[in-house]
């Protein structure tokens, strides 16, 4: 059996969301069958410790494909190549991206349909490729796996898919997310915020993921108390406008608020572990990574009650009106006053958080590719 994958975001030192979906999911499927021979598709050079084992052989196609004219010739002519020329089997792409071109089966992950609800949040080149293409990968896919029981709904509806096409693998949470100590904690504090306790953001600096929001919101919170925790903000500033400069200079409280840019894993986990509190306020997500490392590590969380944060979160979550900016307030207030209430929550976060394991995750994605050669 002969699998081929597009493992175009296995980047180094740049992994991101598709990026950690597809490490996480092909490296337990490729250790967990030493009988198949995986093919791994990349766009450009690759790191060899992204070639997990003996039965994975790395090939790279031209060109790269980081725009939707490049999207169009590596997928349609790339792909279907390399799918005839190595004759794959089945054809695994992990961002949901298909081939139009082959009756190769594919199967791909749609993590979520933001840019049909949110097209104005994308560059326009980005959100017209995207939704003139996404329907026909839908269409054209041999099963399409998601990530939460929202997006199933989402995309049976959006796109008019029987929902039998579609299989809900949830994502899983890295084990290496821990309880941190306290003199990690301490360090991590001082390191970022000069020693002060901090509230913790973690996410690309996207429209749907608040940012504006938060920041207003953590201003008031600053003026309704007199607290010294601060505001971190951990990603990268990719989709940082002029607006979002704006509402940030015009912040009483700027200079409590402190910006990390991207982390590597392990700094990622000791902030995450460091928080007093996490917060992850989208308006629209597949399933929201941070919320479970978060959970994982023992760290209270105040979240959107939208899409498919609540199927992460349960009952482990203090939830808010992400449109709200007063809702927003309120739960900043009522998380960094009442130790007690995160305490609860953090109990909590713990059994809803061993609910996900990337270990399970695999084996159904591994389920739905073997299936497709039936």
């Amino acid at each position: 059996m002969r699998v081929g994958i597009n493992t175009r975001f296995l980047l180094p030192d740049k992994m991101e969301g598709f990026g950690w979906y597809t490490f996480e999911v092909t490296r337990r499927i490729v250790l967990a069958h030493p009988e198949v021979e995986f093919y791994f598709f990349f766009d450009r050079a690759f790191d060899p410790k992204f070639v997990f084992a003996e039965n994975v052989k790395p090939i790279v196609l031209h060109p790269q494909a980081r725009h939707p004219i490049l999207f169009r010739i590596w997928f349609n002519f790339s792909i279907t190549r390399a799918l005839k020329k190595y004759k794959i089997d089945v054809f695994f792409s992990p961002d949901g991206y298909l081939s139009l071109r082959t009756n190769v089966p594919q199967v791909g992950t749609i993590h979520d349909l933001n840019f049909e609800h949110f097209p104005n949040d994308l560059p326009k080149a980005a959100s017209q490729y995207l939704r003139n293409y996404f329907p026909k990968f839908a269409r054209k896919a041999s099963h399409i796996l998601t990530v939460s029981e929202f997006s199933k709904q989402d995309i049976a509806t959006t796109y008019q898919i029987d929902s039998s096409k579609i299989t809900v693998a949830f994502n899983g949470i890295n084990p290496n997310f821990r309880v941190v100590s306290e003199e990690e904690k301490a360090a991590t504090r001082e390191k970022y915020t000069n020693g002060e306790e901090f509230i913790l953001f973690v996410g690309s600096i996207h429209p749907r993921k608040n940012l504006d929001r938060l920041l207003k919101a953590f201003d008031q919170f600053k003026k309704e108390q007199t607290t010294s925790t601060q505001l971190l903000i951990v990603g990268d500033r990719y989709w940082w406008t002029d607006e979002l400069q704006k509402t940030f200079d015009s912040l009483e409280f700027k200079d409590e608020v402190h910006f990390t840019g991207h982390l590597d894993q392990e700094a990622l986990i000791l902030a995450t572990g460091s928080a007093k509190f996490m917060t992850y306020l989208s308006y629209f997500e597949g399933f929201g990574l941070p919320v479970g490392e978060s959970m994982k590590s023992g760290v209270a969380v105040l979240a959107s009650d939208q899409t498919s944060i609540p199927e992460v979160g349960g009952d482990a979550v203090h939830y808010v009106d992400p449109f709200s900016s007063s809702s927003i307030v309120a739960g900043l207030l009522k998380l960094d006053q009442d130790q007690e209430y995160r305490s609860t929550l953090v109990e909590k976060g713990f059994k809803q958080a061993a609910q996900f394991s990337w270990d399970t995750t695999a084996k159904d994605v591994w389920k739905v590719l073997n299936n497709q050669l039936r």
